[in-house]
């Protein structure tokens, strides 16, 4: 390993950093972003029993809110329903996007390092060709071992920078799917909570 990085250059150290930071954060985020965590299941029956047995006071709104993303938006609901639909409605959407952001944290730490990979290497592949064709400046193509050490950067840094690359670009897609998806099931989740203050929909019973 050692040789491989000396055979790489200082290219190879600044694409291991960034591999290092692309594994820390697909770590966190598959952590972060588990169901469980950001819309529990039964959250919003849980919510209903509440108001249904008066139980819907400051403690049950603070624990609600501390809960999950899912339930911070639903919080906010509650404390605004007394204002009327739209309202309720409002508070939820800004509430809704401070966690859509909350959600994101790091992709784009993560889509950069996804394009600054590749880069990296093509600069090491750059920088080995130049060794190369300086060796042959200097010393024609006689000095086969100096010859091998330019190309040697020069391919190692390519498949180093690539290797990175690609899987911190499919882990960037995929998070990005994900969120995608709880955004869409809780806004589905708001909009039922809101219906059922309003008489537009029956309880939820789940």
């Amino acid at each position: 390993m050692l040789e491989l990085i000396q055979a790489g250059g200082w290219v190879m150290l600044a694409i291991i950093l960034c591999s290092i930071v692309a594994l820390g954060i697909i770590i966190e985020r598959f952590w972060s972003l588990r169901a469980s965590r950001v819309a529990p299941r039964h959250l919003l029956a849980q919510v209903w029993n509440w108001v249904k047995n008066n139980q819907l006071n400051k403690d049950n709104l603070k624990s609600l809110k501390e809960s999950s993303p899912l339930g911070e938006i639903l919080a906010m609901g509650l404390v605004n329903h007394h204002y009327g639909r739209e309202t309720m409605k409002e508070s939820i959407e800004e509430t809704g996007r401070k966690v859509v952001i909350e959600l994101e944290k790091f992709l784009n730490t993560l889509g950069t390092v996804a394009h600054i990979a590749p880069l990296l290497g093509l600069l090491g592949t750059v920088l080995g060709m130049i060794k190369v064709f300086t060796v042959i400046t200097m010393q024609g193509v006689g000095n086969a071992g100096a010859l091998a050490g330019g190309i040697s950067e020069a391919l190692l840094t390519t498949a180093a920078g690539l290797s990175v690359a690609i899987p911190a670009l499919i882990f960037h897609r995929y998070f990005e799917r994900r969120i995608e998806e709880f955004v869409i099931g809780m806004e589905q989740e708001a909009l039922k909570m809101v219906e059922v203050f309003h008489g537009e929909r029956e309880v939820i019973s789940k």
